[in-house]
């Protein structure tokens, strides 16, 4: 057989057998993914009865403006630090969902070395980004099923660490609902709606993690859906995850509960504008994060920082337990973050807050690229929170701080590599 002809077979023959291969994981899906060791959400295929009517979702806007807190050049030093500037080889998606959710999809650096908000969006929603970083070898991070696009969620290189983060994260980020996304099989028609719809038949009440979910769906279907049916077929509402939520904090769950917290706000802020939640479930989450406010009160440290055991209250002080440095910034900074969008009732003092922004602010200016790098899904919401407390986008302050301070002009930061792998293990 002529040399030509024999590679036209040996080409015709690989592509059959990776078309096979796709159309194998299209119909497997969940299944393939359960029995190679991962998590994943078996989905049924009801009709998804939530409409959802708007193009973008809903944005959480900060109630306040504190230089007595921040100052604009601590906050630009922060946002300097938590900058993505990430190694385009095996990119974590982790890393990218945490980068995207406080930058937005428009951002936008003048230093090439950093990811723009539309890079990072390619990357999450598009397969073929996600093949030029990682390759052929490592299992997709989008899932093509049957109805739609899911998510792979795992600890493993190349997934999304938490169920719904990615989708949490982009909605944050400012994501169009009819926003394309490509999974392995490029079918075309597939968007970010698509990805929501499968994302209500996945979910179950009883997961260990519902903090996404319930900011995903708060952000898209407020106000018009207050209940829905899952793919389980049981009805859901704002009042049920609230409640899981609020159930689940006696395990603490990830960040030391934090998240938790967070999404509890979250509901907290659209019930004010939405009536989402039946009065008692209202009266319930308030109660819920005043009681938070009083154990971060009595539980903050001299330094300003809070502790990983901050339910503990005063108890957390008296007998102090030994930890690495970057569960004091989990603590502190996704407290701060959760009490920047809640009402000033559910804050600490002014002295309280006042310390632990200082010491946020000088713990993370101080530390090593390398050391932001390795730890940077954790200082990725001290960025957040801080601008969060001067009413600011983290985008819009930099793209203006920018103008002031050309890259050309300033110090030439030192590149930092860490091993993906250990990075994208954390529990962020």
């Amino acid at each position: 057989m002529p040399v030509r002809r024999r590679n036209v077979v040996v080409f015709l023959a690989v592509q059959a057998v990776a078309f096979a291969g796709v159309a194998l994981a299209w119909v497997l899906g969940p299944n393939l993914l359960k029995t190679s060791g991962l998590q994943a959400s078996t989905a049924g295929h009801l009709p998804v009865p939530v409409a959802i009517h708007r193009k973008t979702p809903l944005r959480i806007a900060p109630l306040y403006n504190r230089p007595d807190l921040v100052s604009d050049a601590d906050l630009a030093a922060v946002l300097e630090q938590v900058q993505p500037r990430f190694d385009r080889k095996n990119l974590a998606p982790n890393f990218v969902e945490h980068a995207l959710r406080i930058w937005g999809v428009n951002a936008q650096f003048q230093d090439p070395a950093v990811l723009s908000g539309a890079d990072m969006t390619t990357f999450l929603t598009d397969h073929r980004s996600f093949i030029a970083s990682w390759g052929q070898e490592t299992m997709p991070l989008l899932i093509d099923r049957q109805d739609g696009l899911a998510v792979r969620w795992t600890k493993e290189p190349g997934g999304s660490v938490h169920h719904d983060h990615w989708l949490a994260s982009l909605t944050e980020a400012g994501i169009s609902l009819d926003h394309t996304v490509y999974g392995p099989s490029l079918r075309r028609g597939m968007t970010i709606e698509n990805v929501v719809e499968e994302s209500v038949r996945d979910f179950r009440l009883d997961e260990r993690e519902a903090e996404w979910t319930a900011m995903a769906f708060g952000l898209w279907f407020a106000p018009e859906t207050h209940r829905w049916t899952g793919g389980d077929g049981r009805r859901y509402s704002f009042d049920l995850i609230a409640q899981r939520l609020m159930r689940g904090q006696k395990q603490l769950g990830v960040c030391v509960g934090t998240h938790r917290v967070y999404s509890l706000a979250v509901l907290l802020r659209l019930d004010e504008e939405y009536k989402i939640l039946s009065p008692d479930v209202r009266q319930s989450v308030w109660d819920h994060l005043a009681s938070v406010r009083d154990a971060i009160a009595k539980s903050q440290f001299p330094d300003g920082h809070w502790p990983s055991n901050w339910p503990d209250a005063e108890l957390a002080v008296e007998k102090p337990i030994e930890e690495e440095l970057h569960k004091k910034v989990i603590a502190t900074g996704h407290h701060l973050e959760w009490m920047a969008i809640a009402p000033p009732e559910l804050h600490v003092s002014d002295e309280q807050l006042k310390k632990a922004c200082d010491w946020v602010i000088k713990t993370t200016v101080e530390q090593t690229p390398a050391e932001i790098l390795q730890r940077y899904t954790f200082f990725s919401h001290v960025g957040n929170a801080l601008a969060l407390w001067r009413h600011q986008h983290p985008a819009s302050f930099w793209q203006s701080w920018e103008q002031q301070h050309p890259f050309h002009t300033r110090p030439k930061r030192e590149a930092a590599k860490v091993e993906v792998k250990a990075a994208a293990g954390h529990e962020e």
